[in-house]
């Protein structure tokens, strides 16, 4: 079945049209993320360095090169050609791959472990099952998902607490009524 919805061409027409800028932006993201990296460091404990593992949705090539340098066999799977380019230069030693999610051209249980590393965010919820659905069928029986899903901002940080040189400022209570 071909797979090409509109929800695809237009996530990979805005990546192609945005891919420079999106890498620019983006290239250290990972130096900022310690709770990201140990995600991927336990995934890459789990799955072990024998196995294949598919960055899906892989973009540049961030999450594809950390895993790789976690000792994983890992390669990138993205719809945009032109963000392929960029991993392609960014990761010489890397193979990347231009498919989508929803239509792997992987046999069945060829995969060790997946990584969809917030990518899953441009799919309709209501195609969400096929997405997951496809991948289940590529992961060998035992194979290992990661598949972080987050809202904007990627961490809420609670405010620091109040110290005497910053009051709380507060409205001022309201008059008292005679007695």
């Amino acid at each position: 079945m071909a797979v090409d919805p509109a929800f695809v061409t237009t996530t990979r027409t805005f990546y192609d049209a945005i891919a420079e800028d999106y890498h620019a932006r983006f290239r250290t993201v990972l130096d900022d993320a310690p709770l990201d990296r140990a995600l991927m460091g336990a995934f890459a404990e789990l799955v072990g360095p024998e196995g294949q593992v598919a960055d899906l949705g892989c973009g540049p090539g961030l999450v594809t090169a950390h895993l790789a340098s976690l000792g994983l066999r890992v390669f990138g799977l993205d719809l945009s050609s032109s963000i392929l380019a960029i991993a392609r230069r960014e990761n010489p030693g890397l193979r990347f791959e231009q498919g989508s999610v929803l239509e792997l051209d992987l046999p069945d249980g060829a995969l060790a472990g997946a990584v969809s590393w917030h990518s899953s965010i441009h799919t309709p919820w209501e195609r969400l099952p096929d997405l997951f659905g496809e991948v289940r069928r590529v992961l060998a029986p035992g194979g290992h998902l990661l598949s972080p899903r987050r809202a904007h901002p990627p961490l809420v940080r609670r405010p620091p607490p109040r110290t005497a040189s910053s009051p709380r400022t507060a409205p001022p209570p309201p008059p008292r009524s005679p007695a």
